[in-house]
C-alpha cells in the first residue's frame, strides 16, 4: 500500500485527487496541506506552516501538489527535506523557481514533474513533435483555452508545446496575439482564451500554402489530470533520484 498526502487537499484539484485515492486499493490517503486545516477521509489537513511536522508523523511515500507555483517551491522543497517522492502538476514557475526546485531534488528524492498529466495531452504531444519533425518550414500557430480563474498565460501545456516546436523547426520569435498590421514572419503566434469553466483546449496549426493540419486536445473534466498523477504516485516511489515527466510513467519514447 502507497501512503499518499495532497497539497492543496481542500482545493478543487485536491478534492478529486484524494476521492480516486480513496478508490484505489493500492493506495492509501494519510493527510493534506491547505491554507487551513481540516479533516478529509478522517485525515488531518494541517496548514501549510506545519508541513514538515506533518510529513515527519504519517511518513507519506508520496506527496501530490497541485497548488500555485508560490507555494508549490516551499512544499517541494520541504518534501525533499523529509525524502518524500513527489508528483507536482502545479505550472507557472519562474526560471529561479526551476532552479530551486532541481537545487531541493536533485541527488534526493524522484519526483515526476510536468504541465500536464491528462494520458491524452502527453501522446498529444508527441503527435505534435512528429508532425513537427516533418513540417518544418510550415508556419505554427498554438491556440489555448482555460477558465476564468486560471491565472498563468499561456499555460503550461502550451509552453510544452511551443518547446517542443522549437526542439524540432528551430528557434522561432513568438507572437502572442495580434492587432494593428502586423505581417507574418517566421515565428509561433500564441493566443490564450480564458472564460467560463473551460477545463483546457489545446490546438496546434501547421499550415503551408494551400493546407492546413490541425492537431487538437480538449479536455472534459478535471478528472483526467488527476487520473494522470494517480499512476504517477504508483510509479514513483522507490524510482532513483532525479525529475521525470509523464514519459517515464507511460513508458513513451522521446520522439514517434
Amino acid at each position: 500500500m502507497i501512503k499518499v498526502a495532497v497539497c492543496g487537499a481542500l482545493g478543487r484539484m485536491g478534492t478529486i485527487i484524494i476521492k480516486m485515492i480513496d478508490e484505489d486499493p493500492e493506495l492509501e490517503f494519510v493527510g493534506g496541506i491547505d491554507l487551513r486545516s481540516g479533516v478529509v477521509l478522517d485525515c488531518p489537513v494541517v496548514e501549510s506552516a506545519k508541513m514538515d511536522s506533518f510529513l515527519k508523523e504519517v511518513q507519506p511515500d508520496c506527496l501530490i501538489d497541485f497548488t500555485v507555483a508560490s507555494a508549490s517551491v516551499r512544499n517541494i522543497q520541504v518534501a525533499a527535506s523529509n525524502g518524500v517522492a513527489l508528483v507536482v502538476g502545479t505550472t507557472g514557475f519562474s526560471d529561479e523557481d526551476e532552479l530551486k526546485i532541481k537545487k531541493a531534488t536533485e541527488g534526493s528524492v524522484p519526483i515526476v514533474k510536468t504541465t500536464n498529466f491528462s494520458v491524452g495531452v502527453n501522446i498529444f504531444w508527441q503527435l505534435i513533435r512528429h508532425a513537427a519533425a516533418l513540417l518544418p518550414d510550415y508556419d505554427c500557430e498554438v491556440i489555448e483555452a482555460h477558465h476564468r480563474y486560471k491565472k498563468d498565460a499561456p499555460s503550461g501545456t502550451a509552453r510544452t508545446i511551443i518547446s517542443i516546436l522549437e526542439e524540432e523547426m528551430g528557434s522561432r520569435e513568438k507572437q502572442y496575439g495580434r492587432v494593428g498590421m502586423t505581417e507574418r514572419g517566421n515565428e509561433i503566434g500564441v493566443h490564450v482564451i480564458r472564460g467560463g469553466d473551460i477545463v483546457g483546449d489545446h490546438s496546434v496549426m501547421f499550415s503551408g500554402n494551400f493546407e492546413t493540419i490541425e492537431l487538437s486536445h480538449r479536455a472534459y473534466d478535471r478528472s483526467v489530470f488527476a487520473r494522470g498523477a494517480i499512476r504517477a504516485a504508483k510509479w514513483v516511489p522507490g524510482q532513483p533520484a532525479g525529475i521525470y515527466t509523464m514519459k517515464e510513467v507511460l513508458g513513451l519514447d522521446s520522439k514517434l
